[in-house]
C-alpha cells in the first residue's frame, strides 16, 4: 500500500502452484529457472512512441479518503493513493494441475 505522491513504484511476483489428487511431494520442486514462463523477456513499447498529451490542472491538490474498503489485491498488485511518474508491475503465474489416472472400467453383464 502506498499513500502519497511517489516517483517509482515496482512489484513483482512469481508463483508456482501445483494441485494433486494425492498429497506427494517430491523434493525438486520449485526451481523457477526451469520453466521457461519465469525466464522469458517480456516485451515492452520501445521509443518511439508518443505519449499522451496531458494538460491538468489541479484546483484542489489535496487528496481525501475518507473510507476504504478491500476485499484483497492480488499478488505484484499496489493500492496507491497519489500520482506516480513510472510504474512497473509483473506477475508470473504457472498452474499445474496432475491427476490421478483413470482407468476404464468395462463391465460386463
Amino acid at each position: 500500500m502506498e499513500v502519497g505522491d511517489s516517483v517509482h513504484l515496482s512489484a513483482h511476483s512469481n508463483v508456482i502452484a501445483i494441485q494433486r489428487e494425492k498429497e506427494i511431494f517430491y523434493g525438486n520442486e520449485g526451481n523457477f529457472q526451469e520453466i521457461p514462463l519465469f525466464t522469458e523477456p517480456i516485451p515492452l513499447p520501445t521509443p518511439p512512441f508518443m505519449p499522451p498529451i496531458i494538460h491538468k490542472v489541479n484546483e484542489i491538490p489535496n487528496i481525501t479518503v475518507n473510507c476504504i474498503s478491500i476485499i484483497g489485491i492480488s499478488a505484484s498488485a499496489i493500492f496507491h493513493i497519489g500520482n506516480t511518474d513510472h510504474v512497473s508491475l509483473e506477475s508470473r503465474i504457472w498452474h499445474q494441475r496432475q491427476l490421478e489416472e483413470r482407468t476404464n472400467s468395462v463391465h460386463k453383464e
